[in-house]
């Protein structure tokens, strides 16, 4: 099973979990399918949490260890978290770390600039 869906817009990699939840259980394949895209050459990439309804302490880790995989080479920006996914952001502060987008277009554009 593919955890991701990929897309490319004005250069940006969109990455789309495709599991509704982002825990222990599939967050080192994520982390791995992720930097994969990194090591092939995508440095800006899009972190689309549309589908993605839970997500604990291992799923967000994965997503620092993938900005700090980019690190100063590009840039990671997340759009759609909504929910308890958002408020974890905002309880965690990452919030503050990422780049965050109410939609994937604004997240593009902030990307693609």
């Amino acid at each position: 099973m593919e955890l991701v869906g990929v897309s490319r817009e004005r250069g940006v990699a969109v990455v789309a979990p495709t599991v509704k939840r982002l825990d222990a259980s599939v967050a080192p394949a994520f982390k791995q399918a992720v930097v994969q895209l990194v090591e092939g050459g995508d440095t800006r990439i899009v972190l689309d949490l549309a589908g993605v309804e839970f997500l604990d302490s291992s799923g967000l880790g994965a997503m620092v260890s993938i900005l700090k995989n980019v690190g100063n080479r590009g840039a990671v920006a997340v759009c759609n978290a909504r929910g308890a996914v958002q408020s974890l952001f905002q309880l965690t502060r990452m919030d503050k770390v990422f780049s965050m987008h109410g939609n994937r277009e604004d997240a593009i554009a902030r990307l693609a600039a």
